[in-house]
């Protein structure tokens, strides 16, 4: 019954799909204030305004945009192919993954939580084998429709235990691609802590891992919306450091939400601490005078 309903829904237009997602963003807003004040609170911390009155406006984008990215899902994961492929009305750099995948050591496509980030997956995998990994959300009946809308074209979705970590080294062992969410706050054990927008955030190894293992291209991705429920704007770039540690991996994040700020996702606890991990260390008085100062 819910399948039935998405694919109803995806084929309405996408402009009134983004309409009804920004009305759903506010209406989360306003009734759950610890998902407010902690959307204010990454966004007023991040340091991406200028002056209070940007951050106003840029505060009433990001509501709206955050409500865009669960509606436009219908769309994304559930409407025919051929209306999925043409969602994408512009594509920036496909060049730097053709000449990754010319080095036959595979690619490992960074996507952070910019934009809709679902269909920069899905149009990789119209083109080259992908495998991405997932973290089974909470609500269990969601994970079926997320498994579903993620199954399609070259895509095998794996999920975030020792399996599916197995999955992501035999695809580049293969010389094939992986996607991950690299801002992603990973489980107890699995992280490190580093910087985020001046915080410390707990920051995944995997990708270090991976990319030592297998010497694969780091390629980052997002897909922006564009206005007016016109489609998305995906865009490339091939990140050409060969020792992207976690702090590397922040600083790459940070440029990319710097590109669109307003579509990343601010509501996301991304400075939570694991349970069972060790809290991040205290900052020197020193540390922190300096950090004032820049």
């Amino acid at each position: 019954m819910i399948v039935a309903g998405l694919r109803l829904l995806a084929r309405l237009p996408l402009s009134w799909l983004h309409c009804a997602g920004a009305a759903l963003g506010w209406l989360a807003y306003w009734l759950s204030p610890s998902y407010a004040a902690r959307l204010r609170e990454n966004l007023h911390a991040s340091g991406v305004c200028g002056d209070e009155a940007q951050c106003r406006e840029m505060l009433r984008a990001a509501v709206a945009e955050a409500g865009k990215g669960v509606t436009e899902l219908a769309a994304v994961w559930f409407g025919e192919d051929e209306k999925v492929a043409r969602l994408v009305v512009q594509c920036e750099n496909w060049g730097v993954v053709d000449n990754a995948r010319s080095r036959s050591n595979g690619i490992i496509f960074l996507t952070p939580h910019i934009g809709c980030f679902e269909i920069s997956a899905l149009y990789v995998a119209q083109r080259v084998p992908l495998t991405v990994l997932y973290r089974p959300p909470k609500l269990g009946w969601i994970e079926p429709l997320m498994i579903a809308g993620r199954s399609r074209w070259q895509m095998v979705v794996a999920p975030a235990n020792l399996r599916g970590v197995r999955l992501l080294y035999k695809a580049l062992a293969r010389g094939e691609a992986i996607g991950l969410l690299p801002d992603q706050a990973p489980g107890v054990g699995e992280g490190a802590w580093a910087d985020f927008f001046g915080r410390p955030a707990y920051t995944m190894t995997l990708v270090k891992r991976l990319q030592q293992a297998s010497s694969a291209a780091l390629i980052m991705t997002f897909a922006e919306r564009l206005p007016g429920g016109r489609g998305y704007r995906l865009s490339f770039e091939e990140l050409t450091t060969h020792d992207l540690d976690e702090s590397a991996l922040n600083r790459a994040v940070e440029a990319q939400v710097r590109r669109c700020p307003e579509q990343y996702l601010w509501s996301y606890n991304r400075y939570k601490t694991p349970a069972g991990a060790e809290p991040p260390p205290a900052k020197s008085k020193v540390e922190s005078r300096k950090s004032k100062v820049s």
